[in-house]
């Protein structure tokens, strides 16, 4: 590497003459550390309440048996700080509720997650938090409260739209934890991340809906268990499902 002292202008100069910024150099180092980390983490033994909405049942059969994904499509730096991001916005958000009255508790005493764990602990939920006291806004307590930080696009779908049309996974989510938890009401809380402005959903307890989220985790944990991968979502690859999927080489290309 060459480095130009004659000039103050932040770059470092490859063997094949293309600047390399300092900005540049310093985002990779961040993202390689993002990404280490990742890879450090323990992977899930169970199949997650906040996946069970995934309308690809073969893709979570692959999640929950830690089926490699394709070359190249694991989570990326730029994904790992969206990730991050987002829990960071999830504590200013707790922080605004509490200051504004609600009583948000978001940890047991022992200092863990508020969840619940079925199948053996093969299926499990973690929530965000539960409100149980607060202002009068027309809620009785308690409630579960889940969070989601969304870009302008996507949160003003789901102002428009509503939680089950514009985020139907985000749905899944809640009813199965209302489910589990015996909540009668959700409270959803969204952040736009590019003006910080808040929407609040109330989602009422649909116990059809999760008892069906809860037999299809059953189906699912079983297929895993036997090493079996249930049908494709689709009868041709260029779905659009399938075009963004981690798995479709390794699903189309595959044996099965």
């Amino acid at each position: 590497m060459i480095v130009d002292l004659n000039h103050g202008s932040g770059f470092i100069y490859g063997r094949i003459g293309h600047a390399i910024s300092v900005s540049d150099r310093i985002n990779a180092l961040i993202d390689a550390a993002l990404v280490a980390r990742n890879r450090r983490q323990t992977p899930r033994d169970y199949l997650g309440g906040s996946r069970i909405g995934e309308p690809c049942v073969r893709k979570l059969v692959y999640e929950v048996t830690h089926t490699p994904k394709d070359e190249g499509r694991d989570f990326d730096g730029a994904i790992l700080r969206i990730f991050d991001a987002g829990h960071q916005f999830e504590t200013l958000s707790i922080r605004w509720l509490r200051s504004a009255g609600f009583d948000l508790r978001t940890e047991r005493a022992d200092g863990g997650q508020f969840g619940f764990e079925a199948a053996g602990g093969k299926l499990r939920g973690h929530i965000d938090g539960v409100i149980v006291a607060g202002p009068d806004v027309g809620l009785r307590w308690p409630v579960l409260w889940e969070h989601k930080a969304l870009n302008a696009k996507s949160w003003n779908d789901l102002v428009k739209r509503g939680l089950r049309a514009s985020k139907p996974v985000y749905f899944a989510q809640v009813q199965l934890y209302m489910g589990y938890l015996e909540l009668e009401t959700a409270l959803v809380t969204a952040l736009n991340k590019d003006t910080e402005a808040l929407h609040h959903e109330v989602v009422g307890f649909d116990p059809p809906c999760a008892q069906a989220l809860s037999d299809k985790a059953v189906d699912i944990l079983r297929a895993a268990a036997a090493g079996e991968l249930p049908p494709r979502i689709a009868a041709a690859r260029d779905f659009y499902l399938c075009r963004i999927c981690a798995y479709a080489e390794r699903c189309w290309e595959g044996e099965r």
